[in-house]
């Protein structure tokens, strides 16, 4: 029996893979309405988990705590075989892996607002080769006559857009989106004010230990008019002496410096009192933070909290990154289905997420133990 998604096509040669931008390499528009979130503000997005290295981290860190996935199918010998395809299959530049392509698809979307992949079959032997994650930028928006009839395209070099041929191999997730950003929004969207005013606190602190941080000193000589020779020569003969002592100083070799007259050494910037950045630091931090989700604890930073406290914290950031894996699981489940699919098998498969952390089946099990507990006293009593 001849399935039918082995049967010839008619058309022409089908695209291997859509979203790899093989022109000249010239950035790609976007359509005027609709707008898929300007390149620019996703490269500024960007500029900030480079500059502020504990935005950077926090987003780090939620890709790694959101952990992996297993397959779940109703029959366990094809549960094994999609594991199996999941923890080889190519995702480009190289790596292998589902997991590698969730981090990069997860990547995308906290920080670009959106995501894209690609599901790579392999049109000779009807299975799924590849999956590869896609560049966000360049992805827009082709709406048809229903808000339900939208399809990805890409912008051509001559201006116009063109829809990607195979939509049903396409994956989309947007992150957050709203009524007038259709797009999604990004995670970092309300940092780049806050993160201007962090590096220019930063900067600003960089240059006074520029100017003050190696001394400048300043040798004043008031020479009494009754001694004889002139003020030049006096002069140079102090800048020769004190030079000289300064220089054996990185020797290890100590030089008195030894004056007649009135001299007056200071040091450049010593009365300029520089003013503390500890408090408006942390009121950022605390904002950046914030707007992560993530504990300060889990990024080194020793402020008072105490372990109730910070227990609490666990539990909201356990629910911050179940709500980033419902986001995520359509993407997924379409991917285990669409290979049990080019098996020729029933699309059953469902996504089976691990457990967030040890501390969360502790709590359920101690929670567990003491209901036991307390059904046991109760039919005693």
């Amino acid at each position: 029996m001849k399935l039918p998604w082995n049967k010839p096509r008619q058309d022409a040669a089908a695209v291997s893979v859509q979203l790899r931008e093989t022109g000249s390499g010239a950035a790609l528009g976007l359509p005027a309405a609709g707008r898929a979130g300007d390149r620019g503000e996703i490269a500024l997005y960007r500029a900030i988990r480079e500059a502020v290295p504990l935005v950077d981290a926090a987003l780090l860190k939620i890709i790694r705590l959101a952990g992996g996935f297993r397959a779940a199918c109703p029959d366990p010998g094809e549960e094994a075989a999609l594991n199996d395809f999941l923890e080889a299959v190519p995702v480009g530049r190289g790596q292998y892996g589902v997991q590698v392509f969730l981090d990069a698809y997860l990547d995308s979307l906290l920080t670009c607002g959106r995501a894209v992949g690609e599901m790579v079959a392999d049109r000779e032997g009807g299975r799924l080769a590849a999956l590869l994650c896609g560049d966000a930028r360049d992805i827009s928006f082709l709406e048809g006559a229903s808000p339900l009839d939208t399809r990805l395209a890409l912008r051509a070099p001559d201006g116009t857009l063109k829809p990607l041929p195979r939509q049903d191999l396409l994956l989309f997730t947007p992150y957050n989106p709203e009524p007038d950003a259709p797009y999604g929004v990004s995670l970092l969207r309300g940092l780049p004010f806050l993160a201007d005013i962090l590096m220019n606190i930063y900067r600003t602190v960089g240059r006074n230990w520029e100017r003050v941080g190696n001394a400048r000193i300043a040798v004043v000589c008031k020479p009494d008019p009754a001694e004889g020779g002139s003020a030049a020569e006096r002069a140079a003969q102090i800048a020769g002496a004190w030079s000289a002592a300064m220089q054996n100083t990185p020797g290890g070799r100590v030089r008195d410096f030894v004056a007649v007259g009135d001299v007056d050494i200071r040091v450049i910037g010593a009365d300029n009192q520089t003013l503390d950045s500890q408090v408006p630091v942390r009121q950022l931090v605390e904002q950046l933070i914030a707007r992560t989700g993530i504990p300060p604890f889990m990024l080194g930073l020793n402020w008072s909290s105490t372990e109730r406290m910070s227990s609490q914290q666990a539990d909201l950031m356990t629910s911050e990154l179940t709500a980033l894996r419902r986001t995520v699981t359509p993407a997924l489940t379409r991917v285990l289905r669409f290979w049990q699919t080019l098996e020729g098998r029933a699309p059953t498969a469902r996504v089976a997420w691990e457990v967030i952390n040890l501390q969360d089946e502790v709590e359920e099990a101690r929670a567990a133990l003491f209901r036991a507990q307390a059904e046991h006293l109760n039919k005693g009593v």
